[in-house]
C-alpha cells in the first residue's frame, strides 16, 4: 500500500487522496500532489555544521543571542529539546525553560 505524506498544516496521518489532491479531514487544508514533490525538496533545514534538521530534534545554541524584546540573553550551550520546523527566516520553533516560545534561526544552532 502506497504512504500518504502527512498534512503540512497539522502534521496529521489521515490524509487522503482526492484527484489531484491530497486532504486532511482534521483541518480541511488541501493541497496538489505535484506540489508536495517541490515543497519536499525546497524544505531542506541545516544546522551551523551541515547537519539535517528534523521536527523533534534536539538542538545546542552556540553563540549568545539577544532575546528581543527583553533584557535577558540566550546563553552558548542551553539545550533546546523537540524542536519544530517551520518556514521563514527564523526556521525553527520551540520552547525554552525559562524563556518559553521562541524562533531561532538554524545558523545559531548545532544537533546533538
Amino acid at each position: 500500500m502506497e504512504q500518504l505524506p502527512k498534512c503540512p498544516e497539522c502534521g496529521s496521518e489521515y490524509t487522503y487522496e482526492d484527484g489531484q489532491n491530497y486532504v486532511c479531514p482534521e483541518c480541511a487544508h488541501e493541497w496538489s500532489q505535484s506540489a508536495e514533490t517541490v515543497e519536499d525538496e525546497g524544505s531542506v533545514v541545516r544546522d551551523a555544521n551541515g547537519n539535517l534538521l528534523a521536527d523533534g530534534d534536539t538542538v545546542t545554541v552556540i553563540k549568545d543571542l539577544k532575546v528581543k524584546g527583553s533584557s535577558s540573553t540566550l546563553k552558548i550551550g542551553t539545550r533546546v529539546k523537540n524542536i519544530r520546523l517551520v518556514e521563514g527566516d527564523h526556521n525553527i520553533d520551540c520552547k525554552i525553560d525559562g524563556f518559553g516560545a521562541m524562533k531561532l534561526k538554524s545558523e545559531f544552532v548545532k544537533k546533538n
